[in-house]
């Protein structure tokens, strides 16, 4: 009852911050990753690519796979999450790429393989825009427990890259749940974890090599109980909000002098050969600044190299982080969980902030209290860009059902919503947040041929996934699962 309460206040009652509520924009034009300061002549180089390049380099031939022979899925139902619906429709993959979609039975498949999916649904691949998968992988032991250096709240520098396992079971059991793509990042333990990545769930013997390609980088970061929590224990700050705030704000601080050092550095060293020494370029050091990994990720978040993905619950904390981002001149992509969203969802939707939220979980601490199942719902009714995450090992196996879950929420509630609204929770807007929408997250032409064929309207708790393609690749047949993924389950499973 409690819950209805709280539910049905929420919608009578006019938003909390004081600007209207915008009308609601159900197919919000695809953004950008933000950029930093500008001018006339564009952003200024950046000091760090080099550096940058160097530290994701591949080695040479790893992995490496021919391109997928073409496809044909036909006579299906094909749910395109752009608002179009094809019935019965067709998608072509050429090359990893879609290569056509629409009505009827399709061109052919140009000497490949003819999937007919009479009866079916097709859908793009599901994408998680939080996970844990690989750092924190099953079984759960203290061995695996690689999400969290809980050594310092300030921990900018590492990178989830390079704790993640790809022999992780749980990595085969998302893909069985129709999971193409995931964010990847590290846990909530500090203020400032380090970088997230993306990840395109094809089996490879690397993390690097699993990379979604052309993904930007990920700043993973986090407000509220979990890090006061475990530094209060430690004796040590943070222990309190007040004083997470300014630990993130002197973290900054720092950063920005940083920044300013590598580029006065570089703007002194870019100088035209043959030009004349100035005043201030008399004397100048040719030694570059000392690199430091923290500073430099928190530096390409400030020139907007980096998509800051924010864990907070409440509305109140969510505020605060926006006043941090604002006072040092980033953007916040997304705030994770979220739960509080509803509460502030004219702000967030007219700041241009998504949402990356579960379904109904709630109540498991104090920040999680207000959670309500409409929360996905009301956002979405805002304008804002709301997607589903799993955060979980099971959950991502089920985000289908989830989606169904908040539909059905959000339309009891009196939400006006349809099956692309939910689709959109599962593959476009995570995208977006990820910063990948250009390349995956609905089926279009020239997009990556990433999709699902469902056995049944995959909103339905009896819908299961019985194909699942990444850039064209069949991956998972239900019908005939093979071997295990993982060499950690051989001989444990028929």
């Amino acid at each position: 009852m409690r819950r209805l309460a709280l539910a049905l206040a929420v919608l009578l009652a006019p938003a909390l911050a004081p600007a209207c509520e915008p009308a609601r924009a159900p197919e919000p034009a695809p953004a950008t990753a933000p950029s930093g300061p500008a001018t006339d002549a564009g952003p200024a180089p950046s000091p760090f690519a080099g550096a940058e390049a160097r530290a994701s380099e591949s080695i040479p031939g790893a992995d490496d796979e021919a391109a997928a022979a073409p496809v044909l899925v036909q006579h299906a139902v094909v749910l395109t999450a752009t608002g179009q619906r094809f019935d019965p429709g067709y998608v072509l993959m050429e090359n990893g790429r879609i290569a056509a979609v629409g009505t009827g039975d399709g061109p052919g498949a140009r000497g490949g393989a003819v999937v007919d999916a009479h009866g079916k649904i097709v859908t793009p691949g599901i994408i998680d825009p939080h996970s844990h998968i690989g750092v924190y992988p099953v079984p759960e032991t203290s061995a695996h427990d690689d999400g969290n250096e809980l050594t310092d709240p300030v921990t900018a520098g590492l990178r989830a890259e390079h704790s993640f396992w790809p022999q992780d079971p749980a990595i085969e059991r998302a893909v069985a749940g129709g999971v193409t793509t995931i964010g990847v990042l590290p846990g909530s333990g500090n203020l400032i974890g380090g970088r997230g990545f993306t990840v395109h769930l094809l089996p490879r013997l690397g993390a690097r090599a699993m990379r979604f390609p052309g993904a930007p980088s990920i700043l993973k970061m986090a407000c509220g109980e979990n890090p006061k929590r475990i530094y209060g224990d430690m004796k040590r700050a943070p222990s309190t909000r007040m004083g997470s705030v300014r630990a993130t704000r002197e973290a900054f601080v720092r950063a920005q002098k940083y920044m300013r050092d590598w580029d006065d550095w570089s703007s002194k060293h870019a100088r035209a050969p043959g030009a004349t020494e100035t005043k201030a370029d008399a004397g100048h050091d040719d030694k570059p600044p000392d690199r430091d990994l923290g500073l430099e990720t928190l530096a390409l978040a400030l020139r907007g190299e980096a998509l800051v993905e924010w864990h907070c619950y409440q509305a109140d904390d969510m505020l605060a982080a926006m006043q941090v981002a604002r006072e040092f001149g980033f953007k916040v992509r997304a705030f994770h969980h979220a739960l509080e969203a509803y509460k502030i969802r004219d702000v967030l939707a007219r700041e241009g902030v998504g949402i990356a939220t579960w379904d109904d979980w709630w109540g498991f601490k104090m920040e999680a209290y207000d959670g309500i199942p409409e929360n996905l719902a009301l956002f979405t009714e805002a304008g804002g860009r709301a997607a589903l995450h799993s955060d979980s090992p099971v959950a991502i196996q089920i985000l289908n059902q989830a989606a169904a879950k908040a539909l059905a929420a959000g339309r009891a509630a009196g939400v006006k919503l349809d099956e692309n609204d939910a689709l959109r929770w599962l593959t476009a807007n995570p995208a977006w947040v990820l910063g990948i929408d250009d390349q995956v997250g609905t089926l279009e032409a020239g997009k990556r041929a990433d999709l699902v064929v469902w056995s049944e309207d995959p909103l339905s708790v009896y819908a299961h996934a019985d194909l699942v393609y990444i850039d064209g690749k069949l991956v998972f047949d239900r019908a005939h699962p093979g071997a295990p993924w993982s060499d950690f389950e051989l001989g444990s499973r028929p």
